[in-house]
């Protein structure tokens, strides 16, 4: 009887050991299997988002640039002398460009999205104190303001077009 345990000890111990060898080779393998197949995914979701972020970094650069004071003062003329007009026309078209671009946010980092946010911001309040000045009393005062004040520093716009840089640096 004794003799039959040992027997039966004898044939089990070597099965167990090596079922419990060919699970853990089968789970590893599974296991790598299913890593690799989420790899070779993400690489293709990679390969068809890249161009569509970097068109969106694109677009907020653009963005960044059309907003930037000097420029957006060469663009948009006063169309009267009343410096309040010349405000709220340099601010619908600084809210009209955020809005076209919009959902650009989808495909940026949510810190650029809001460093984006932030430039338009600034440079709308730039536009405002510019205009309670007690030196401007007309719209080409209120360009002249402005327009020296970038000369003095930078523009929110300029600070935001770094990070993209780099930001975009980093993806390559």
């Amino acid at each position: 009887m004794e003799l039959d345990i040992l027997g039966l000890l004898l044939y089990c111990v070597p099965a167990i050991i090596t079922g419990a060898i060919a699970f853990f080779f089968f789970r590893e393998h599974v296991e790598n299997e299913n890593n690799r197949r989420n790899f070779l995914i993400q690489k293709d979701l990679q390969k068809d988002a890249l161009p569509l972020r970097l068109q969106a970094y694109e677009r907020i650069s653009l963005f960044l640039e059309r907003i930037k004071p000097s420029k957006l003062l060469l663009r948009a003329k006063p169309t009267s002398s009343k410096k309040e007009d010349y405000e709220s026309l340099l601010i619908a078209n600084i809210e009209q460009e955020f809005n076209h671009n919009l959902a650009q946010q989808i495909y940026v980092t949510d810190q650029c999205w809001s460093i984006t946010s932030t430039a338009k911001n600034a440079t709308i309040q730039i536009i405002r104190k510019a205009t309670l000045s007690d030196k401007v009393d007309s719209a080409d005062k209120l360009r002249e303001v402005i327009l020296s004040e970038m000369m003095e520093k930078r523009s929110p716009s300029d600070a935001a077009l770094s990070f993209i840089k780099e930001e975009v640096s980093d993806i390559w």
